[in-house]
């Protein structure tokens, strides 16, 4: 018994830590979006510049140094917008989810689960084509956090939880 409870316990750690990471990853997402949408064109490239400045000064060859800096000068207006708009509108979608996991709110579970299996779906078709390690290693952290939510979920179901609207408190 005590073994199952214990068990219990790390899945539960494990789910609020997971969940805690993807709402400080809707954060940052938020606050980028913000940052794309309420900074110039010309800052972003002063930005990039100042930030690779010291290491292209060392090694004017550096790979991801240049990147930056290409892609800073020829990044267009409305790319840099639309990136601003996603990054905010997912940041958001994101926050909302991870608090109402958080709560306990029933509904979100399976709400979340199925946009977190749209982002798997769309994670895996880039993998497919771009051969991203990050991404692979992104998609199989979602993969667990899905998972977790689905434990947790049908735990909150078997313990006959009262949680089933956003209004009900502690």
């Amino acid at each position: 018994m005590s073994d199952q409870r214990g068990r219990a316990r790390l899945l539960d750690y494990l789910f609020r830590v997971g969940i805690l990471l993807k709402g400080c990853d809707g954060l940052i997402e938020i606050f980028a979006g913000l940052g794309l949408l309420l900074v110039s064109h010309l800052a972003i490239q002063n930005v990039v510049i100042f930030l690779t400045r010291n290491e292209l000064i060392e090694d004017p060859n550096d790979i991801i140094a240049n990147y930056l800096v290409g892609f800073s000068q020829t990044l267009r207006i409305s790319t840099q917008h639309f990136g601003g708009i996603y990054l905010l509108g997912h940041g958001i979608l994101k926050a909302f989810l991870v608090i109402g996991l958080l709560r306990k709110v029933l509904w979100v579970y399976p709400v979340a689960a199925l946009v977190l299996s749209l982002f798997v779906v769309y994670q895996t078709y880039r993998i497919s084509v771009n051969h991203s390690l990050f991404l692979t290693a992104l998609t199989v952290f979602d993969l667990g956090i899905l998972l977790l939510i689905w434990w947790e979920y049908r735990r909150l179901q078997n313990a006959g939880t009262p949680r089933t609207s956003s209004t009900s408190v502690d």
